[in-house]
């Protein structure tokens, strides 16, 4: 969780970057200046089309969201870590480790199924799959949901610079 440049959290790298100012410590070592924002926000830059809300997930080692309404990054929620089903996060229920120990079809439905909680959640006008497993998903999507490539973070990084409040 990356707000204003200050990391917040980050549960898989550990407490010691909670409340790190990286972006300040950035633009000191590199004499630059610098942006800092999650991954999946920075994809979703990239990903939409600037019309209505739209949602950006991004299937990784973990799971990433991004919420964007009219083309605005809003504020980050970090959906990963919050109940999915059977007790368990998004994160666990969709990374990478739970991709490779369900196999495929199995996660292919807990991708339907958060497809459809994402929409309950946000109501959103389009949905965008990026991230490195989404090459991994095989359901039939429905009109309003897409696979993006993750080229997406480059325009995304690119994106950030116009954009003078991130």
């Amino acid at each position: 969780m990356v707000r204003h440049g200050h990391v917040l959290t980050a549960a898989n790298l550990g407490n010691g970057w909670t409340r790190f100012d990286l972006a300040k410590a950035l633009t000191k070592l590199w004499k630059k200046p610098v942006r800092v924002v999650n991954d999946a926000d920075m994809q979703g830059l990239g990903a939409v089309a600037g019309r209505g809300v739209e949602v950006v997930v991004t299937l990784g080692t973990g799971f990433g969201s991004a919420l964007l309404v009219d083309g605005e990054l809003m504020l980050h929620l970090e959906i990963a870590h919050i109940p999915f089903r059977n007790g368990e996060t998004y994160d666990e229920q969709l990374g990478q480790a739970a991709r490779k120990t369900v196999g495929k079809k199995r996660w292919n439905r807990r991708v339907r199924r958060a497809i459809e909680a994402l929409r309950a959640l946000t109501h959103f006008d389009r949905l965008y799959i990026g991230g490195g497993n989404s090459r991994h998903v095989t359901l039939e999507l429905p009109d309003d949901v897409r696979l993006v490539s993750n080229e997406c973070g480059m325009k995304g990084g690119a994106a950030l610079w116009r954009d003078k409040r991130t």
